[in-house]
């Protein structure tokens, strides 16, 4: 059976729209809060997941780079990814740039994302994630149009 987590973004919670949104529509899915550091967050999903397969992990933001790590981090394990406007262009994120991740990923920007640029995720996703079905939309950081949109029921299964 698939294990769905969402994992939100730096300055949000998990009482946040998105949050409530798979909660409420995708019963089961993991919406755990995530403070403090990277390393603090990194740990506190690795704990989560410990010796969990067959996962499918949304990161929102700063939870897209999270999500990123742990699947370059445990290939094997992880099902698919779905980033929504990942903070993939971040400096933490350059250790894992030369990685060639082999599972599917999809992946929606905003093309008015003012907080991560779209050219620079584009350009780190490009090499680091072959598999890949980039969606560039007309949107803002927070998808605020696009996310009730997604083909959730598709992409969770």
């Amino acid at each position: 059976m698939v294990l769905r987590m969402f994992i939100h973004g730096l300055e949000s919670n998990n009482q946040g729209t998105k949050a409530v949104y798979f909660r409420k529509n995708y019963p089961g899915m993991l919406t755990p809060n995530f403070p403090g550091s990277l390393d603090e967050r990194m740990a506190k999903l690795r704990g989560l997941l410990s010796e969990k397969s067959d996962i499918l992990l949304v990161g929102s933001s700063f939870g897209g780079l999270m999500a990123s790590i742990f699947a370059v981090e445990n290939e094997p394990r992880v099902k698919r990814l779905i980033l929504l406007a990942p903070a993939i262009n971040l400096m933490e994120f350059t250790p894992y740039r030369e990685t060639k991740l082999q599972i599917p990923v999809h992946l929606y920007h905003g093309r008015q994302d003012e907080v991560i640029p779209l050219e620079d995720v584009q350009s780190v996703a490009s090499r680091v994630f072959p598999h890949l079905a980039f969606h560039a939309v007309d949107d803002d950081h927070y998808l605020h149009k696009t996310f009730e949109k997604i083909e959730w029921d598709t992409l969770l299964t």
